[in-house]
């Protein structure tokens, strides 16, 4: 049971609301129950001064990696719960490439149950396809039935245009969610970074920006064409946020995110060939990254993620050419977000891109950081510093190009399900 009396905490409680003075905030069994100034302390609760730290409700990361079932060596649920509630997460909509993978009614509620007890909300997200092989539609009725929050085929971005279609044809039946992340297999096939300058001085094979555009322009056509709600996942390019800025003028069912590590490197960050660097999409050109973050300055873009993908020492510890794409994110994502950001987007606007944006795209309610509701929180402090090491993962893994490097913004815990999940209390 959750019963606590949080001492001089500042509020946000909407979208871009402004962070209300420093108040206290009781949460007895786990629902709020006071908000006020200088609240009197009371017997069975615990105090907990907080130093103006900051509360919002709680984060949701959409597209998380968790390898359960099938590749649990990686990420199990459980080690995926405490990395989220590292970084400030109370709910993952959580990718479908698992094994097997999540295409039917049993894998959603395999999910579902395992993660019933934990204080991070885990949210399926079906796979589009059979197996996320690209071919035949999967059963997205019956996953939606047993709580599927949305569908995609994950870090296989559909190829055929014709499934794409089908999919956002068949999922109006009941409102669903359709997300794509738009890289053509054709173009970028065989490539390892960003193609550019680095990539030529480097030697490697080059991920062209145009395999990405190329499917972002047949994604906002097909949805142009049948309708229906569309999210463009983890876009990379400069190409692409003018795309997709221009279709939102007339497209209401779409949205778009980007992973946050995307704002904090270049592909001149991978000169030393460390595979920790090696994600997909890639890190791209400065130019890029400034455009990612003015499209989520002006809304183009909707969200940020943590782009989380575990992997195992084997998949890492190899030549550039050879190890897997992906990175750790969850525990980092926050801090990231924050020191890449600090000079472009305020500490509201992150709240936005995290807490409020991510449900809107769901289609999940907000919770409401008032009196009488169940306490779904985070709580932070945006302006502390703290060096990332091995240590402070959570996940089973550490494939993360941030170990070692000083970020701004520390997670000090979440409040979900009336369970509490601190990481850092009173600077301890």
């Amino acid at each position: 049971m959750v019963n606590l009396h949080l001492k001089n905490i500042r509020l946000v409680a909407g979208p871009r609301q402004t962070v209300q003075a420093p108040q206290d905030m009781i949460i007895r069994n786990g629902k709020i129950s006071a908000i006020g100034r200088d609240l009197h302390e009371e017997k069975g609760l615990k105090t907990i001064e907080c130093n103006q730290a900051w509360v919002s409700p709680g984060w949701v990361d959409l597209g998380t990696s968790i390898c359960d079932p099938g590749y649990e060596h990686r990420e199990d649920i459980y080690s995926a719960a405490a990395a989220a509630a590292a970084g400030g997460f109370t709910t993952l909509a959580c990718q479908p490439n698992t094994l097997p993978a999540v295409d039917s009614k049993g894998e959603v509620l395999y999910v579902r149950n395992k993660a019933k007890d934990l204080p991070v909300e885990f949210l399926p997200i079906g796979a589009i396809s059979k197996h996320c092989d690209g071919v035949d539609l999967a059963e997205l009725i019956d996953m939606h039935q047993s709580g599927a929050i949305a569908f995609s085929d994950g870090y296989k971005s559909v190829q055929d245009a014709g499934l794409l279609l089908r999919a956002l044809h068949y999922s109006q039946a009941f409102n669903g969610l359709i997300i794509n992340q738009p890289r053509s297999k054709t173009l970028s096939g065989g490539g390892q970074m960003h193609e550019g300058k680095q990539s030529t001085m480097l030697g490697l094979k080059g991920i062209p920006s145009l395999a990405e555009e190329v499917m972002v322009q047949r994604d906002l056509s097909l949805l142009a064409y049948s309708g229906g709600r569309l999210h463009l996942h983890l876009i990379s390019s400069a190409g692409s946020v003018d795309m997709i800025r221009k279709a939102r003028k007339k497209e209401k069912g779409l949205s778009a995110s980007v992973a946050v590590a995307n704002l904090f490197f270049t592909d001149e960050d991978l000169a030393d060939f460390d595979t920790n660097y090696k994600v997909n999409p890639p890190f791209r050109s400065t130019e890029d990254q400034q455009a990612l973050i003015q499209g989520l300055k002006d809304g183009s873009i909707d969200c940020l993620c943590s782009h989380h993908q575990p992997w195992d020492v084997e998949a890492k510890n190899l030549e550039f050419p050879f190890a897997d794409f992906g990175i750790l994110g969850l525990e980092t994502a926050f801090a990231v977000s924050r020191t890449a950001t600090q000079d472009q987007l305020q500490v509201e606007d992150l709240v936005e891109k995290w807490a409020f944006a991510p449900r809107s795209i769901l289609g999940l309610p907000v919770p409401e950081v008032k009196v009488g509701t169940n306490a779904d929180l985070t709580i932070f402090e945006p302006d502390t510093t703290w060096t990332v090491t091995p240590e402070s993962l959570r996940s089973k893994s550490h494939n993360s190009p941030f170990i070692g490097k000083q970020l701004q913004g520390r997670v000090l815990g979440i409040i979900n399900k009336n369970q509490v999940v601190w990481n850092h209390l009173n600077g301890k």
